[in-house]
């Protein structure tokens, strides 16, 4: 264990310098300078400064951002994309903030050409459309083609193979009906959690020449089911040809033929499909019946799956070319530790209009933005710095992010405190937050203060636990939003919340203000409870004495974790090692409570309190770093988290512990005694990450 790793004897070993007292002498200096002239704000102020952020909220106001950002489609790369991220910029300096601009260069990918049509016996042949119907003038509006970025070009000709949604479960049922995709084209129903990258990865591994996926009509989409949803097909997050390391202006970039960058893209061609669309093309196969659940599930209209008769005719053409992005910044500098940073983030970047996805989001950044310069202007400054940031890309792969927290990696580790993040914030009614488990209780007190918007009287926490239950956090475990590479690669504490679990028009053209109106949130009601939760979460993180971080939650989570895992491993495979670190956790968050409630039971002013109080919310901090390992999880090493992170394998069960979830998976593969080695060697490593995690917490006293 730790305390093996340096012997006590070894520490004091020999009369420390002159040049030792000297500088003890001038840090002593400093921190009494510090504690003179920045004392902690009064607990009463920061309650008072709470309650004007809230009752500063007004609908309207949000009402008017998100038009305005609605009223061009802003596809990122493009001049009314910049027009955005202008519009951002000037709120921030109007209101006086500290503002920046951080440009970067990534590989995006645009549509030049798609076409289907179908052939028949006869020799007749039928083009089929592609756009949304009751859509017109995409030229002139500005509107991108339904496409599949970074979807190589690719053209085939073979007979329709229809495969659900695409699983591997769905080519298993095929095969016992003697049902082979190899040399054909696959068309897909989105569903079952299964992402569009997902489902092109598969069908190529089953030799199809390309994929056709489109999302069933008004059973799912509440009578939107002309929409097409747009999205990528890239595999990972950030720019593919600076994989690691920040693509600036003269950066390194890897070519684009290099292995390490084509393995990012599929090498099959895909397209998304109108769902009507998708009827003529289903109601022309014949082949095998479809199975009773496949049609109980919806496709009780159609008989047969393929392949054939008739052929398909398939060809995509796109680009991929380099692009400026721009992310933008505004600071609020802390005025007592201005080295620590809470992030409050939003991508601006939109497939079309983007009302829901995700500029509903960046309405309530920009009013999150007025009521804090609102509350500067009444003397509040916050203890801590306070950065909120506009990313750029985020629907190519979350790439604005992940190229910042990539260039600011090493500050980020040290300094950030936790990052907030807001990604579409109302498509519909119901309150879902997912987070790290020390954040939990940060999260009921907050959602305690802000009234619900669809019921008279209560809060969001009474309607939201009155609906939900008692689980009621989900976690960050997939790689869907601008919370990856703070969390997954970064180790920074982090939260994702919206109103409503899913929304009709998804990356279509439909994702208007209009629709947002008339559907989502007529009165600004609920946008304005995400913008009250989003803001007062940061207010606590930002101005709290000591860091509203509760540890206990965490190693609950993990111990609810290892007895699930129990079930997936026989008596071959010991979760001992689990078993052992999680209890390690559970002490060191006792311990960091326990001196948390004495620290605020003491005078606040004193400089040894002052210090205590900072060595506590460092360990706080950085605990959650413990939880990566710098060598990644197999196959994706950029991703470093062992408890949160993407499964490798898309049938895996457990949707925690990635590195153990896909050594159990893959074990299916392996001989018994390589099977064990490999589970329990991804058993060993969580197990060290979560010693790791206790120590951080812990701080110095294991070293005693």
């Amino acid at each position: 264990m730790s305390q093996n790793l340096i012997k006590p004897a070894t520490i004091f070993t020999s009369k420390p310098p002159p040049i030792c007292y000297f500088l003890f002498f001038i840090i002593l200096c400093i921190l009494g300078f510090y504690a003179l002239h920045f004392p902690p704000r009064i607990p009463q102020n920061a309650a008072l400064y709470r309650q004007m952020f809230l009752s500063s909220g007004d609908n309207y106001t949000l009402y008017s951002y998100l038009r305005a950002l609605t009223e061009h489609p802003h596809l990122a790369g493009t001049k009314p994309s910049l027009d955005t991220a202008n519009y951002v910029k000037t709120h921030f300096q109007t209101l006086g903030l500290e503002t920046h601009v951080v440009p970067f260069r990534a590989l995006l990918s645009y549509p030049l050409h798609a076409s289907v049509a179908l052939h028949f016996r006869n020799g007749t042949a039928l083009k089929l459309p592609l756009n949304e119907v009751g859509v017109s003038g995409y030229a002139v509006s500005g509107l991108v083609q339904p496409y599949h970025a970074y979807s190589p070009s690719g053209s085939a000709h073979a007979k329709v193979v229809f495969v659900n949604y695409g699983r591997e479960e769905d080519y298993r049922t095929l095969a016992v009906r003697g049902v082979d995709v190899n040399g054909c084209i696959v068309i897909a129903r989105k569903g079952d959690d299964l992402g569009r990258g997902a489902v092109v990865e598969i069908a190529e591994a089953k030799g199809a020449l390309a994929v056709l996926i489109y999302a069933d009509g008004d059973r799912n989409r509440g009578g939107f089911g002309s929409g097409v949803e747009r999205g990528t097909v890239m595999r990972g997050v950030g720019d593919p040809q600076s994989p690691g390391w920040p693509g600036v202006e003269d950066g390194e970039k890897l070519g684009l033929q290099l292995s390490e960058v084509l393995s990012r893209f599929p090498r099959i061609p895909s397209l998304p499909l109108p769902f009507e669309t998708a009827q003529i093309i289903l109601e022309s196969l014949g082949g095998g019946l479809m199975p009773q659940e496949w049609r109980d599930s919806g496709q009780s209209r159609f008989s047969g799956v393929g392949p054939g008769p008739v052929m398909l005719n398939f060809t995509y053409q796109g680009e991929k070319k380099m692009a400026t992005i721009y992310n933008v910044f505004a600071v609020i500098r802390g005025s007592e530790e201005p080295d620590r940073y809470v992030l409050l983030g939003n991508h601006r970047d939109a497939w079309t209009y983007g009302a829901v996805d995700p500029n509903s989001g960046t309405a309530a950044l920009l009013d999150i933005a007025r009521r804090y310069a609102l509350l500067m202007r009444n003397g509040w400054n916050p203890r801590r710095t306070i950065v909120l940031c506009s990313w750029d890309a985020e629907e190519f792969g979350m790439i604005g992010s992940t190229e910042w927290v990539e260039q600011n990696l090493i500050n980020l580790g040290a300094k950030a405190v936790a990052y907030l993040n807001v990604d579409c914030a109302v498509q519909g009614p119901g309150f879902f937050v997912r987070a790290t488990p020390q954040l939990d209780n940060l999260i009921f007190e907050v959602t305690k203060k802000v009234k619900d918007p669809d019921s008279e009287g209560a809060t969001v926490y009474e309607k939201w636990t009155t609906i939900n239950g008692v689980k009621i956090i989900q976690r960050l475990n997939s790689v869907d939003s601008d919370f990856v590479p703070f969390l997954q690669h970064a180790g920074v504490p982090s939260v994702d919340m919206y109103y409503g679990s899913d929304f009709p028009v998804y990356h279509t053209a439909f994702d208007s203000f209009d629709w947002m109106v008339n559907n989502a949130d007529p009165f600004f009601h609920r946008h304005l409870a995400v913008t009250g939760i989003w803001g007062l979460l940061a207010l606590h993180l930002a101005d709290d004495t000591i860091l509203p971080f509760n540890y206990h939650s965490y190693a609950d989570q993990l111990k609810e974790y290892k007895d699930v895992l129990s079930s997936f491993v026989d008596n071959s495979i010991s979760i001992a090692p689990l078993t052992t670190s999680i209890e390690e956790l559970y002490s060191a968050a006792k311990q960091a409570e326990d001196e948390a409630k004495r620290l605020k039971e003491q005078e606040a002013t004193a400089t040894s309190v002052i210090l205590k109080m900072r060595a506590l919310n460092d360990r706080l901090m950085l605990a959650e770093k413990g939880f990566l390992d710098p060598e990644g999880l197999k196959g994706r090493q950029w991703f470093k988290h062992l408890v949160y992170g993407p499964c490798n394998n898309h049938e895996s069960k457990l949707v925690f512990l990635p590195g153990i979830a896909d050594s159990i998976q893959e074990s299916t593969r392996m001989r018994t005694e390589d099977e064990q080695k490999a589970i329990q060697h991804e058993i060993w490593r969580v197990a060290r990450a979560i010693q790791r995690a206790a120590s951080a917490l812990r701080g110095g006293t294991q070293l005693m």
